[in-house]
């Protein structure tokens, strides 16, 4: 597929972590995401029914990003890889999770897990 829409650096406040701070005060986590689809049809009817609608797409993920709290960035990807995927047209998903204010005692500059998903594959 070389077709993709790509959004990057959506950000929400959640309450993510293994650490109670984390649950309590929360933290900024940012969302980049890689949508594989072919965009023939959206290209040749200029309909945005014919494609994942950005800007609504970009709300789920914020609302992913600040919804129910997981201990694991990595299971915060695969919730928006999940949403994703539900959209008929995507095909191929990658999801890169930014914990910029993550624990760490070292000085660091982000932390980040990506996964990819595709349709079908288990």
């Amino acid at each position: 597929m070389t077709d993709r829409i790509t959004l990057t650096g959506i950000r929400a406040t959640g309450h993510h972590g293994v650490y109670d701070a984390e649950r309590r005060d929360g933290q900024e986590f940012i969302a980049d995401v890689v949508l594989g689809m072919s965009l023939r049809a959206a290209a040749a009817s200029d309909d945005v029914a014919d494609t994942v609608h950005y800007g609504e797409f970009a709300e789920e993920v914020a609302a992913i990003l600040s919804g129910d709290p997981v201990d694991l960035i990595e299971t915060v990807a695969e919730r928006i890889a999940d949403a994703a995927l539900r959209h008929p047209l995507v095909e191929t998903v990658a999801v890169t999770i930014h914990k910029p204010s993550a624990p760490i005692a070292v000085p660091f500059g982000d932390v980040s897990v990506t996964i990819e998903r595709e349709r079908g594959a288990s």
